[in-house]
Formats: C-alpha cells, structure tokens, sequence
C-alpha cells in the first residue's frame, strides 16, 4: 500500500533534512558529553551554545536566557512550576485559558491539588479570549498568567501582547506555551512582554525530545529536576543531548529564513482546501486569527469514528494527538461550545513545509467522498 497523505503537521513535523544532515556528526564522530572538560566536550559544548544562539535570535534575546529541556511540555512544567515554589512566592492564583494544551492544563490542576487557586478563562466561538474578561481574571493575588500563542486544535491566535499587559499591570509573571507559533509567526519576546516561553523541536521540522524555555533574566524559579545543575546555572539537571540541541538549533535557523515563504504557502494550501471541499462543513475557530496550516472541520451529522476509518488515505487526526491516542473528547471543542455530537464529527487536518498542492487535492478529494459515503449531500 502507498504511505498516507501525511496531514497532521500538529502533531508533528517531518525532519528538514538539513536538520537531520547538521545533526548526524553528533550521533557518531562528535559524541562527546558537553559537561567534560576535554577536547570532545568542548566540541559539543561549542554545538549546543551555537543552537542556543539560533534559538534566542528567533525569540530576539539573548542565548543565555534560553535553558534546553526535553520538549515544550517539561519547559512549560519548569515554568509553571518553578513560578509557584519559587522562594519568596507569596502569590497563590494562577490564570490560564480553558483551551490550553493538556502539559499546561494539567500542570495547574496538580498545582491546585497543592494549594494554588485557579482560574479558568472561557473564549468565545471563534476560540479567541476576550481582553475584558482576563483584565477581571487577573488581580494582585495571581502569579502567573499562562496563554498559548498558537492554538494546537483550531489553530488560533491570542492576543499574547495585550494579555501579559494586563499580567505586568497586576505584578504577575506571564508564560506563553508557543510550540505551534515557534518558527510560524514572528514572536519578539521583548515586544510581546513575555517573561517565560515554552518551545519544542519537532513542530518545526526538527527532532522530538528537545525543547526550551525562554527565561527573562531575573525571573524567580525554583528547579524542578535536581542533579548536575548543568542549565540555566542549575534551573535544570540532566546531560544535554548535543544532536537534538543542533537540531532545534537549526531547525530554527532555517525557520527564521523561511518564515515568509512558510506562511505564505500555509495561506495558499488553505486557499485551495477549502475551493475543494464540496460537503457541508463548519470551520472551528477564527478564520482570521489564526495560523493557515491548521483547518479543523465540523462535518455535522458525520459519524467522526468511521470517518477517521475510511480516510485510511490520510494521516489526520480527531484532535490533539495526547487526547486522541486516548479516546479522549476534545476540551477545546467543547469550550467553544460544540456538543459532543458535532465535537465527534470533526477533523483536524495540518499541512506545512512539504505538503504539496496536489497532495491538498487528492485529501480532499478523499475527504468528500467519505463523507458523502454517510449519506451526506453536496454542498
């Protein structure tokens, strides 16, 4: 059988090959640890600080704000965990948005269980926050305000900027999870006000197990992995992995350079998916803010299981990746007010850097015939 249209670039993406070609000397000839304090560490000491740099000029900072970790959900644990056992944290509140990816959401839970309070903030039906229900979320007594940039589900854009105003007005740290903005969308951490910043390798063409997160210098977090200290001058212990720092390293290099092209084609994929879809269908969230590589489809009536089944052509997906490999239904959905049943009856289709326009035709092509195949009339 021929491989499946890959569609589900949220969950991740394909390795560039100039990621996996910058990482291969570092997996045979180069292995040395970059802790040691020989010719093979400083090798790979020298690797991991140039990967550091490529990183914090996409971020525009500076490499020493920028500790490495295993991916985006420890970066956003250290974040948010660090912030509330913080010495000297006196604040109790942590406020967060109902749509956020489950390594925030269930981080502060666990927090809760420990004492923190919480609050939840809504969205509306494009999925997007309202500014005036977070300025009245948001009071002296919160931490931390954490608020993905780029929605993983439906694709959304938040208003990043405006929200960590409303946090520095009230004393509080602002956290934003951006692994699907990381490399799509220009993120200046100085201009958006941003004191912590969770990134991954593999939603931007680079491996998995590596992510970072950005720290503004002078921002309180206690460690919450001990050992060597080795990051972030003892913020996070373990023995870095020099092959996967150069390939988040790299993967946002080529990210930088690429970014203009990268959206624009996002935008024409988009374009073209949707003049092909020719069944009823709804889009979930905004249509306007949002990242273009992401479509999330309501298709209402639709059985989404058999869907799913008879779509074996595609590789695409109900939902998050974490949630759908456990049955679970999709929060995001829900929180924007979809009923279980339409919840069911959608799709998440993602495309980036090597979909090609007739792989888009041939998805949809697919995608009309199944669902017309429950019954379902033209549009």
């Amino acid at each position: 059988m021929a491989a499946p249209i890959y569609l589900d670039y949220q969950a991740t993406t394909p390795v560039d090959p100039a990621v996996a070609a910058a990482m291969q000397p570092y997996l045979i000839e180069r292995f040395g640890n970059p802790h040691s304090p020989h010719r093979y560490g400083w090798e790979a000491e020298a690797a991991v600080d140039v990967a550091r740099s490529q990183i914090a000029a996409l971020l525009n900072t500076v490499p020493q704000t920028i500790v490495f970790a295993s991916g985006a959900t420890e970066a956003s644990n250290l974040a948010l965990k660090g912030a509330m056992t913080a010495p000297g944290q006196r604040r109790r509140r942590i406020v967060t948005v109902a749509t956020e990816h489950s390594c925030v959401l269930d981080t502060v839970r666990y927090l809760a269980g420990l004492g923190a309070e919480l609050t939840l903030i809504g969205v509306d039906g494009d999925g997007l926050v309202r500014l005036d229900e977070v300025a009245a979320a948001i009071a002296d007594d919160v931490a931390i305000v954490s608020v993905m940039a780029v929605n993983n589900e439906i694709g959304v854009v938040q208003p990043v900027a405006e929200i960590a105003a409303l946090a520095h007005a009230a004393g509080a740290l602002m956290h934003c999870d951006a692994a699907q903005a990381f490399g799509k969308l220009p993120l200046d951490v100085e201009a958006l006000g941003i004191d912590l910043l969770s990134v991954s390798g593999h939603k931007i063409y680079g491996p998995k197990g590596i992510g970072a997160l950005y720290v503004r210098p002078g921002t309180p977090l206690a460690p919450q992995m001990h050992g060597g200290g080795q990051e972030g001058d003892g913020l996070r212990s373990g023995t870095l992995a020099p092959m996967l720092c150069v390939g988040l390293g790299t993967a946002a290099e080529i990210a930088a350079a690429r970014m203009a092209e990268d959206a624009d084609q996002a935008r024409r994929l988009w374009d073209r998916a949707l003049d092909a879809l020719a069944v009823p269908y709804r889009i979930n969230g905004s249509v306007t803010d949002r990242w273009p590589g992401n479509l999330n489809l309501t298709f209402p009536g639709i059985d989404g299981a058999r869907l799913l089944a008879d779509l074996r052509g595609l590789a695409v997906s109900a939902g998050a990746a974490c949630a759908s490999a456990k049955g679970r239904p999709s929060h995001v959905l829900a929180a924007l007010g979809l009923s279980p049943s339409l919840a069911r009856s959608s799709l998440r289709v993602g495309w980036g850097r090597f979909t090609s326009e007739g792989e888009i035709d041939r998805a949809m092509a697919m995608i009309n015939e199944a669902v017309r195949a429950q019954g379902v009339r033209a549009a």
